[in-house]
């Protein structure tokens, strides 16, 4: 499979600003891969397609507010920094990008808030753009984590072209988020509402929670046009007892098994049994999938719209058919659907 089948101009008036006024009030396309029937719905229209003993499975990872911008020792310089992930709680060590990376070097100190308490120090430089910081902070873990946050802001992907609002704050988070850690919300996640998620369990469907903690390779633009020589970055997965029961009894029985979002998609796929069911998992995944791959665990899947060129768009096509899925794009962009992590959903059965 080669990136260029996966280019489509997408108009930018099509890439959502911001959520829908009501989270399970999102358009909703159903595709249907059997038949290639295309429905047009509303997303709290999904229970008509789910009902008893059917799982979904959803990423419950939190985002936590990863975008600061402080200055730069000296020349004052404004330094965007985003944080990826924490590396030694104790020595108060982050992975971070920076932006612009060129006026960063080691040894560089940054300073963040208004009175520029909160001091870092460049102490690595492990990519181009990364860079590995060490806050310096007298007191506990905690109140240096609080002190961290209350600077940071919601990190909305950079194709959202506006300011971050205090709505984003919730927003560009699941209503179930309780595991801190992803710098990307599960977008596919955001579009459930409290009273949907009752709707269905009276329907007696069930849910289980597994955690992925997103970060930015999906976003990062792939360079080959061979897809067989694209890597991914790893990402933390967590797959608990819980789940793997529920998810392979629903096997058994010949249930639907919903992967609410393409992380929670590689995650299942990233630990299947010889017999093709759903094994406990605590590690790093980098799973690429791309046509032609043949899926495990789950049978349904929902995810929003993507961006031209992306590898959620291959793994949406992988899963959906490859021209079943280019041609729901098309319809998609004819029909003005939104599209990316504030837009619209797609159900693929």
């Amino acid at each position: 499979m080669k990136l260029s089948k996966f280019k489509f101009n997408l108009p930018a008036s099509l890439i959502a600003m911001h959520p829908a006024p009501r989270r399970d009030e999102s358009r909703l396309m159903v595709v249907h891969r059997k038949t290639g029937k295309i429905e047009h719905k509303i997303f709290k229209d999904i229970t008509a397609y789910f009902g008893a003993g059917d799982v979904f499975v959803m990423n419950n990872t939190k985002v936590f507010p990863a975008r600061l911008y402080g200055n730069k020792e000296k020349t004052g310089a404004k330094i965007e920094v985003f944080l990826l992930r924490e590396l030694n709680p104790n020595l108060h060590l982050w992975d971070v990008l920076v932006d612009p990376a060129r006026k960063i070097r080691i040894g560089n100190k940054l300073y963040f808030g208004e009175d520029e308490s909160m001091v870092a120090e460049v102490i690595d430089n492990t990519t181009s753009r990364g860079r590995t910081l060490r806050f310096l902070h007298d007191g506990s873990h905690e109140e240096f984590k609080k002190a961290l946050y209350a600077m940071g802001e919601t990190p909305l992907p950079k194709y959202i072209d506006r300011p971050v609002q205090p709505e984003d704050a919730e927003r560009y988070q699941t209503i179930y988020a309780t595991e801190e850690g992803a710098v990307v919300a599960p977008a596919a996640g955001l579009h459930f509402s409290r009273e949907l998620m009752r709707r269905l369990e009276i329907r007696d469907s069930k849910f289980v929670f597994l955690t992925v903690h997103s970060g930015l390779g999906n976003y990062r633009e792939i360079d080959v046009e061979d897809l067989s020589k694209h890597k991914i970055d790893s990402e933390q997965v967590i797959i608990g007892r819980e789940v793997v029961e529920t998810v392979n009894a629903a096997i058994n029985n010949g249930q639907r098994i919903c992967a609410v979002g393409s992380s929670v998609m590689r995650a299942l796929e990233s630990s299947v049994s010889t017999d093709r069911h759903l094994k406990p998992f605590d590690g790093w995944t980098n799973r690429f999938i791309f046509h032609p791959y043949e899926f495990s665990i789950a049978n349904a899947m929902i995810t929003n719209f993507h961006l031209p060129l992306s590898t959620l768009l291959m793994m949406t096509a992988s899963f959906g058919g490859y021209e079943l899925t280019m041609s729901a794009y098309q319809t998609a962009i004819k029909e003005k659907y939104k599209f990316c992590a504030y837009g619209d959903a797609m159900l693929i059965l």
